[in-house]
């Protein structure tokens, strides 16, 4: 099966102080809806927490596939939630882009 035809998963890990995380968590699932605006590229997401690290926050994104995540975030600076959420997070720990090879 090529690339285009499976799905994509991002893991993304930030770092985010405690009195930030509630307005992070909130950016986050706005520039969620900012990315499907035109049509639906994310098709689940969840935001976590590091259990032993409570001002480290991951991103587990499920795209269509793993053009479309490229494609998408390249176009990170123009949506408008993100200056504000890169203010609040301290340090960008993680970033990545994986698809299943075991099939």
């Amino acid at each position: 099966m090529s690339e285009n035809n499976k799905t994509c998963i991002e893991f993304a890990v930030f770092k985010v102080s405690k009195e930030n995380s509630v307005r992070v968590i909130e950016l986050s699932k706005a520039i969620f809806s900012e990315m499907n605006a035109q049509q639906e590229v994310i098709t689940s997401y969840q935001i976590l927490q590091k259990t032993n690290n409570e001002e480290e926050i991951c991103w587990h994104l499920t795209w269509v596939n793993a053009e479309a995540a490229k494609t998408t975030t390249e176009k990170w600076p123009s949506y408008l939630s993100t200056k504000e959420f890169q203010s609040l997070i301290g340090e960008n720990v993680y970033y990545g882009h994986f698809i299943d090879i075991t099939n």
